[in-house]
């Protein structure tokens, strides 16, 4: 009981640990689950020796979340389109103080803008420069979980920062700030008001679509404010403008977010289910990140009673 009940302290730090390696909520919660067996297949003389039970296990769950992240490799070969990290979408007004998931997104490192940028990183620079960067673990403990010297995991490291720097991913706005942007862009898009359109998105900004071709989205990553504009006044004509702004308010991966349910409008046309947040910086979007894979939204709460969309 006291082991059960200490593993769950680092519950939490052990999600964020294996999300921010695998941008894979299920392959995280696995992880953390295969550490759990691990820990409690030793035997008792073997545990005793443990002098730090939330390092040993970060180890563990570093080795693990290496294998997913060099087969899931393969696997982004045949995904079809762009590929966005599974979103941690939790309760806008807040859940469960005990849930690890509602711990893990206060941390400003699972943004899904920090997730993209990690996902340029190979599988070896991922491991090495979370590992080291985020969570301290020595580079010794890291050149064990890659099968390679202590040199060529800084190396690893080193090579994972400068991509880091070179990308730059936003830090977080506020959700005032979020949500005040959110409400321009939409007053903007229903009233047909390209100037002001303009004047809420970055001349640079991007919008990635992932849908694996399951669902309708961009293909391609789209670059730049007039693309994007055009991008959503031909939705708004398609779907009309109460299929775009109907959507429900929600956290994802600790940010503002809009989930547009399924919806069938006149024509026939039918609106595949989308999540989507955005990136802020000086009070303009930046990135647009629309989530259309069902299987990566499997996991979104109900609506919250008395929550308006934003307007």
């Amino acid at each position: 009981m006291a082991l059960a009940e200490e593993f769950t302290g680092h519950r939490a730090h052990l999600v964020s640990v294996a999300y921010r390696l695998t941008g894979s909520v299920s392959d995280a919660e696995d992880a953390v689950q295969e550490s759990w067996l691990r820990l409690t297949g030793l035997s008792e003389e073997k545990r005793a020796a443990i002098r730090d039970l939330k390092g040993w296990l970060t180890t563990v769950v570093g080795r693990i979340c290496l294998d997913r992240l060099r087969s899931a490799a393969a696997r982004r070969e045949r995904y079809v389109g762009q590929w966005l990290p599974e979103p941690i979408v939790t309760p806008l007004s807040g859940g469960s103080a005990e849930d690890p998931l509602e711990v893990a997104v206060r941390d400003e490192g699972l943004r899904m803008a920090a997730m993209v940028v990690l996902d340029k990183l190979t599988p070896e620079q991922r491991v090495a420069f979370v590992l080291h960067d985020a969570f301290s673990v020595p580079f010794e403990e890291i050149a064990e979980i890659l099968g390679a010297s202590t040199d060529a995991t800084r190396q690893h490291a080193s090579r994972g920062r400068r991509v880091l720097k070179d990308a730059e991913p936003p830090p977080r706005a506020s959700l005032a700030e979020q949500r005040q942007v959110l409400d321009r862009f939409l007053r903007a898009l229903v009233a047909g008001d390209v100037q002001g359109m303009a004047e809420v998105l970055h001349p640079d900004v991007v919008l990635i679509g992932d849908s694996n071709g399951k669902a309708r989205t961009a293909r391609q990553v789209m670059v730049g404010a007039d693309k994007l504009i055009r991008f959503f006044r031909g939705l708004v004509q398609m779907y009309k403008p109460e299929a775009l702004t109907a959507g429900r308010p929600m956290l994802v991966n600790g940010d503002l977010g809009v989930y547009l349910p399924p919806t069938e409008v006149p024509g026939g046309r039918q609106l595949d289910a989308h999540l989507e947040t955005m990136a802020v910086r000086d009070g303009r979007i930046v990135a647009v990140y629309d989530v259309a894979n069902p299987d990566k939204l499997t996991r979104v709460p109900a609506a919250e009673p008395g929550t308006p969309p934003p307007t």
